[in-house]
C-alpha cells in the first residue's frame, strides 16, 4: 500500500501519530484536514474538507484575504491567440504553499497567508499555438513526497508532463529529459496542441497515470482523432511502465465490440475528465469520453469498449480488473464526464465502499469499488432504433439505473415541456413537431433529433462532491439542447447541427421548449439511492415579458459550468455564466430578475436543507472548484476567476478572524 505520501504530510504538518494512523487506514476518504493535497481534496476525488471554522452562521463575514493576478496576464496581452480561455485550476495547498497552473500552463508558488508569489516555472506551453476545443486552460496540478523530495506535476497544454521542484521551482532533471516527458509518442494522428493536449496526472504511489484532452473530429470518411490511450510513469525518473488501450488492440479485451476492423482506425476514447485512487486496494478508476466522430458511428459498428466507461486499473501494473461500459455506441457525445468520486456509505444497513461516475446527460452510475457490481440494478434497456439511411447500427440497448435518478432532465418528451401557462405549453408542444423526439437515447435523424440534455449537459466536468459524514452527493448540472440532423454524402456521413430555422423552434420567443431549471444543483442521498434536495442556481428569466407577471420560484440561471466544494456544514458551488444552446437567450429586456446576476461568484448553500445561505459575488466569474485550507488558524476559501487577461486567484477569509 502507497502509504509514503501522507506520512510525509502528517508528519510536516504536525499531526499525532495516532491521527496518522486514522487517516491512512482510510484510504481515499480523508486528507490532512488543514490542507488540500489533491486536485478534489483526497486521492478519491470527494471535493470534500471537514473544516467547520467558516459555517452557515457566519460565512456572511467572508472578505477577500488577498488576490493573485495570475503569471500569464503579460504574455496573454502580448498576442491576441495567447489569450487564455478561463483560469479553471483548483489549487493545492501542502505545508502553508499555495500550488496553481495558470491558463496557459505556468506553475506558480505562493504563500498560503499572504499570497505572495515564491515562484513561477513557464514552460512555455503556448508556444505550441492554442490547444483544440476550449483554448488554454489547466484543470488542476498534482503533488508527491516520499518525505525528501517534493515535487509538483503538470500536464501541459502542448502534452509533455513536467516535474518540478516544489521549493526551488525549477525542473526536475531526473526526470525524463531535463525534467520533462513527451505525451504524444505512440499516439497516431496525434498534433501536439491542436489536437492532444495533457490533462492532469493522477499520483497513485511512486506511479503517474496520465490521460489527455483530444479534438473531437468531424465525422468524414475516416476519423483522424488519436486514441485515448491512458500511460504511467515512474515518478522519479518519468520512465514509461504501462499503456491502457481504451480502444484494444487485436487479441485483447475489447477489440471484438469495434466491428469490421474500426479500433484499428478510430479516435477519443479517452480520459480527459481526471481519475482517482484507491490506495487500500491500490487500483485506479477512469472515466472515459465517446468515441470518434461523435454523433456518427456507422464506420465503428458494435458496443465500442472502452468509451463511455468506467475502468478499474492495478495502478502498478495497469491490468484492467474491471469495467463497467455506461453508453454502448455513443451517438450523442455523452462522455462519462466528470472524475470519478470513491464514496462509503451504508446501503440496506451495509456498509458499501463504492465508486461513482456520472455521464453527461446526468446518468449516474454507483459500483462496488472493488467488482464493479452494481450497487442498484442496472437493468439493459430497449432503447429508440436509428431509421436514418446512413447505415447506422445503434445499440438495442442502454444501461439506465433504477437507481439514483438522473441528476437533472433527460428526455425531449412532452412531460419535459415548458408548462408557466397553458399557451406556453401549447406552443412548444407545436415546436416539438418540428423535430424527432423521444427518451434519452434518441438517435441522430434526417427531420433533426432534438437532444435534451445537450452535449454541454447536463453535467460536465466541473465534477461532483461527496460528504463521507452523511453519505450525500451533490451534483451541480446546466440543462442544454442541441439537434442532431443524420446526413449521408460519400465525403461526409455523420450527424451535423441543424440549420437555424430549425434550431429557433427550441425556443418560445427566447424561452427555451424545456421546462427550467436551467441550472441546480441536486443532493442525492447514496444511502438510499434517492434525491434529497434540488436547489436551482440562480433566478432566471423571471422578468421574461411571458413570464413577469406569474408567481414563480427562482428558474436557474444561463450557466456554463458549475464545480462543487462540500465542508463540515457548507456547500460551495462556484459558477461561470454564459448564454449557451438549449438555455435562455440572450435577452433584450434587463438582465432576468436580477442585474447583477453576472457578478455572482459562489453560490453557498446549506447542505443539509439546499437552502442558498450567502452569495459571494466577485469582479470577474468563478471558472473553477473552490478549495479550502487552514492555514495559521484561519480557514481560506480560494477560487480561480477571470475569462483572460483578468484571471487572479482570489483568497476568502472571515472578517476579524486572527491567526495564532
Amino acid at each position: 500500500m502507497a502509504n509514503t505520501k501522507w506520512a510525509a504530510v502528517l508528519v510536516a504538518t504536525g499531526l499525532t501519530a495516532a491521527v496518522g494512523s486514522l487517516v491512512l487506514a482510510q484510504g481515499p476518504k480523508r486528507q490532512p484536514s488543514s490542507q488540500w493535497i489533491e486536485y478534489a481534496g483526497d486521492a478519491g476525488g470527494m471535493k470534500y474538507s471537514p473544516l467547520g471554522q467558516i459555517n452557515k452562521d457566519n460565512v456572511k463575514d467572508l472578505q477577500v484575504a488577498w488576490r493573485w493576478a495570475s503569471a500569464d496576464r503579460d504574455v496573454q496581452k502580448s498576442n491576441v491567440l495567447n489569450r487564455a480561455s478561463r483560469y479553471e485550476d483548483t489549487p493545492l495547498m501542502v505545508n502553508g504553499v499555495l500550488y496553481t497552473g495558470t491558463p496557459l500552463g505556468m506553475v506558480a508558488a505562493l504563500d498560503a497567508g499572504s499570497g505572495e508569489q515564491k515562484w513561477v516555472y513557464d514552460p512555455e506551453s503556448y508556444k505550441a499555438g492554442k490547444p483544440h476545443s476550449v483554448g488554454f486552460v489547466v484543470r488542476g496540478l498534482s503533488y508527491w513526497t516520499d518525505g525528501k523530495a517534493e515535487r509538483i506535476l503538470t500536464a501541459t497544454p502542448d502534452a509533455y508532463l513536467i516535474s518540478i521542484d516544489a521549493k526551488t521551482g525549477k525542473p526536475d532533471p531526473a526526470f525524463g529529459t531535463a525534467g520533462k516527458v513527451d505525451l504524444a509518442l505512440g499516439f497516431h494522428h496525434a498534433v501536439r496542441a491542436r489536437n492532444f493536449t495533457g490533462r492532469r496526472p493522477l499520483v497513485a504511489g511512486d506511479v503517474l497515470i496520465v490521460g489527455n484532452a483530444i479534438q473531437d473530429a468531424t465525422a468524414g470518411k475516416e476519423d483522424l482523432s488519436p486514441p485515448g490511450y491512458v500511460k504511467a510513469f515512474d515518478v522519479r525518473t518519468g520512465k514509461e511502465i504501462w499503456t491502457f488501450h481504451t480502444i484494444p488492440l487485436p487479441g485483447e479485451v475489447g477489440y471484438d465490440t469495434w466491428l469490421e476492423g474500426s479500433a484499428e482506425r478510430t479516435g477519443n476514447a479517452n480520459a480527459w475528465a481526471g481519475m482517482v485512487y484507491d490506495p487500500e486496494l491500490d487500483y485506479a478508476y477512469i472515466a472515459t469520453s465517446a468515441p470518434g466522430s461523435d454523433y456518427y458511428g456507422a464506420l465503428r459498428p458494435g458496443n465500442n469498449l472502452f468509451s463511455d466507461s468506467l475502468i478499474c486499473i492495478e495502478a502498478k501494473t495497469g491490468k484492467r480488473v474491471w469495467h463497467f461500459q455506461g453508453i454502448h455506441h455513443d451517438l450523442w457525445d455523452y462522455d462519462i464526464t466528470m472524475h470519478p468520486n470513491l464514496v462509503e456509505m451504508t446501503v440496506n444497513r451495509k456498509r458499501v465502499k463504492a465508486v461513482v461516475g456520472i455521464s453527461k446527460n446526468s446518468t449516474i452510475f454507483v459500483l462496488d469499488r472493488k467488482t464493479g457490481q452494481p450497487i442498484w440494478p442496472i437493468p439493459e434497456t430497449p432503447v429508440p432504433q436509428s431509421a436514418a439511411p446512413n447505415r447506422e447500427r445503434t445499440s438495442p440497448t442502454q444501461p439506465i439505473p433504477s437507481k439514483p435518478m438522473p441528476a437533472d432532465t433527460v428526455g425531449a418528451v412532452p412531460e419535459n415541456l415548458i408548462d408557466f401557462t397553458p399557451e406556453l405549453k401549447k406552443r412548444a408542444l407545436e415546436q416539438l413537431q418540428a423535430f424527432e423526439a423521444g427518451p434519452l437515447y434518441t438517435p441522430p435523424s434526417v427531420k433533426g433529433t432534438l437532444k435534451v440534455p445537450g452535449s454541454l449537459g447536463g453535467a460536465n466536468w466541473g465534477g461532483s462532491a461527496f460528504d463521507p459524514e452523511t453519505g450525500m452527493l451533490y451534483v451541480p448540472t446546466r440543462l442544454t439542447m442541441d439537434i442532431l440532423k443524420a446526413r449521408f454524402t460519400d465525403s461526409a456521413p455523420g450527424a451535423v447541427p441543424a440549420a437555424a430555422d430549425q434550431g429557433a423552434k427550441m425556443y418560445v420567443d427566447g424561452l427555451p421548449i424545456i421546462k427550467a431549471p436551467y441550472s441546480r444543483v441536486t443532493a442525492i442521498d447514496l444511502n438510499t439511492g434517492d434525491r434529497a434536495w434540488m436547489t436551482p442556481l440562480g433566478n432566471g428569466p423571471r422578468n421574461h415579458p411571458l413570464l413577469k407577471d406569474l408567481k414563480l420560484p427562482p428558474l436557474g440561471d444561463s450557466v456554463l459550468g458549475a464545480a462543487p466544494l462540500v465542508t463540515k456544514s457548507l456547500l460551495f458551488v462556484g459558477v461561470t455564466y454564459t448564454f449557451v444552446t438549449g438555455q435562455p437567450q440572450p435577452p433584450p429586456w434587463e438582465k432576468w430578475n436580477d442585474p447583477g446576476f453576472l457578478k455572482k461568484l459562489v453560490y453557498i448553500f446549506d447542505k443539509k436543507s439546499g437552502a442558498i445561505v450567502h452569495v459571494l459575488e466577485g469582479d470577474s466569474l468563478s471558472t473553477a472548484a473552490p478549495m479550502t485550507y487552514l492555514h495559521k488558524g484561519k480557514q481560506y476559501l480560494v477560487v480561480a476567476t477571470g475569462n483572460g487577461e483578468d484571471s487572479a486567484l482570489v483568497a476568502y477569509t472571515l472578517k476579524g478572524a486572527v491567526a495564532n
